[in-house]
């Protein structure tokens, strides 16, 4: 729909009732293309299709790999698409992340918790609906600029500059982008993740990760102690994921079924199984057992058969069971593909280190059974990049031969080596990480769990050693107000970017030539207009 013909249905609209005296056609048109997005369906049904459509073209070139940055507020989720048009001039392949760790870290109502499921069920709902409010006041301001722009060229009688700026409004390119949300291992039951989907999808989630450990055992990814549930109950999760998609009307929504395994040792329950080699004797088959006598069998031991054989599952005080040791990688390559077969979309693997050979060697075999199989992965800020690939080329070169006596490996992660060969190499390795793993371990969609967590830390640190010390108001001035300036960051206009030009356009489509505006010759926002 063109800005043209959406002030002609205006006008036909406001024409037709005859005492609506003072409302303007093409003010109407301007707030509806403001606010395109009427609800958060809305929104979750436009971005289903984005998701959609990336992932086709991912299948058809691995260079077309996506990513997002997870955000733990509306205004950090604002600023970082707003960065990314003014640096690319497209939303395009770039999405948001949504954190269950930064919701419990920063959003409870109980203070700072642990990644474990602890924080308030509706607690993420409410910041996907915050995050897309941020997103769509984005839309409005920015829009807002080129009405204000168009109306200055008409008065100016500049018919050139006018034609543009109408051509940017028809053509214009929304900051709502899709979001790959969190909801943890479900917060309950199927039908407790049932009930929460429909609020992440009600709020504007078309894509919802989930994980397959315990949900009242859950644990950050990144730590110890990670228990797993049988497959028949992960899949009755994605099942309810899946209606509740499709009882909201948004048919293509996508479902990431995120797999603890390589990690997780333990187990809650023994499987039920129907017969030899189904997924719950498959499951049970990990399983760390003893062979056991028929007459040595003890007071409140559980037992399983296999083969004719009695065996005895090491069980922990804690009641858990424990999985064979060295059976991650094949328990991961289970659970992907069993989470295809039945439902799933995309698949993530948490590993506990950024090596493409050993993500592209359980794709392999995922692939062998499910060739366009996809992962969504965590660039996770709990890996120490540094360290890692810098041990990664010390081993590659020492495997090769390569003279390493000039390295101490213990001790990679010491600035003595920014500048050597080896750790030139290792932040090349790093900086084409994400294109790499692309091509050659299926990693449709690159992601950071928690990087404006740690942004936030440190540009505040940053801030707090300079202004109470020597610097004093100089270390706001230079290391904050003059670098928004010159590097065109747009909240250096913070009532601006609060909505108050919006406002005060609001004001005149209310109140004509009595409204009392904010961004008269006094607004000290003028400062900034240089």
């Amino acid at each position: 729909m063109t800005y043209q013909s959406e002030i002609a249905k205006a006008d036909t609209l406001i024409g037709g009732q005859g005492h609506w005296d003072g409302i303007a056609p093409e003010s109407v048109a301007r707030m509806r293309l403001q606010n395109r997005f009427q609800s958060g369906l809305d929104i979750a049904r436009y971005t289903a299709k984005i998701m959609r459509a990336d992932m086709a073209a991912y299948d058809a070139d691995p260079a077309n790999y996506t990513q997002s940055l997870g955000c733990w507020h509306g205004f950090i989720g604002q600023q970082k698409m707003i960065s990314i048009k003014k640096h690319f001039g497209t939303t395009k392949g770039r999405y948001l992340y949504l954190s269950g760790w930064m919701v419990a870290a920063l959003r409870s109502e109980f203070g700072p918790l642990p990644d474990q499921s602890m924080h308030e069920k509706t607690s993420v709902p409410a910041l996907i609906e915050e995050l897309y409010t941020f997103l769509r006041q984005a839309d409005a301001r920015e829009l807002g600029g080129l009405f204000r722009d168009l109306d200055k060229a008409r008065a100016e009688g500049d018919e050139v500059r006018a034609a543009k700026l109408q051509q940017q409004i028809d053509n214009y390119e929304t900051h709502i982008v899709p979001i790959v949300a969190d909801i943890d291992a479900g917060f309950g039951n199927a039908e407790a993740t049932y009930l929460l989907a429909k609020k992440f999808i009600e709020a504007g989630a078309c894509c919802i990760q989930i994980e397959n450990q315990v949900s009242d055992e859950k644990q950050c990814g990144h730590q110890d102690g990670k228990v797993t549930v049988p497959h028949e109950d992960f899949l009755a999760k994605i099942r309810a994921v899946r209606y509740a998609f499709l009882e909201l009307g948004v048919d293509d929504g996508v479902i990431v079924a995120r797999t603890d395994s390589l990690g997780a040792g333990l187990t809650k329950q023994i499987a039920f199984t129907r017969q030899a080699g189904d997924i719950g004797d498959l499951y049970n088959g990990f399983l760390d057992c003893d062979p056991v006598d028929a007459g040595a069998i003890g007071h409140g031991d559980v037992l399983i058969s296999r083969d004719g054989q009695l065996l005895k599952p090491k069980r922990l005080p804690s009641n858990l069971y424990q999985f064979r040791a060295g059976t991650g990688e094949d328990r991961c390559v289970l659970d992907c593909i069993t989470a295809l077969h039945n439902g799933a979309d995309l698949l993530w693997i948490e590993t506990e280190k950024p090596h493409i050979g050993q993500i592209g060697g359980m794709v392999s075999r995922i692939r062998e059974v499910i060739p366009n199989a996809k992962l969504v992965y965590n660039n996770s800020p709990s890996f120490n990049w540094t360290l890692n690939f810098r041990q990664q080329v010390f081993d590659a070169w020492e495997a090769a031969g390569k003279d390493v006596s000039a390295y101490d490996r213990s001790r990679l992660m010491s600035a003595d080596y920014d500048a050597t060969d080896l750790g030139i190499e290792a932040d090349e390795r790093i900086r084409t990480f994400q294109k790499d793993a692309a091509a050659q371990a299926g990693i449709f969609h690159h992601l950071i769990t928690l990087p404006t967590y740690h942004t936030a830390a440190l540009s505040t640190d940053n801030l707090a050693r300079e202004y109470f010390g020597e610097a004093g108001m100089l270390g706001y001035v230079k290391g904050v107000q003059r670098q928004e300036i010159r590097q065109g960051i747009a909240c250096v206009k913070h009532q601006n970017m609060a909505g108050s030009d919006i406002g005060d356009d609001h004001k005149e489509y209310f109140a004509g030539e009595a409204a009392l505006k904010a961004g008269g010759a006094h607004n000290t926002m003028n400062q900034f207009a240089a």
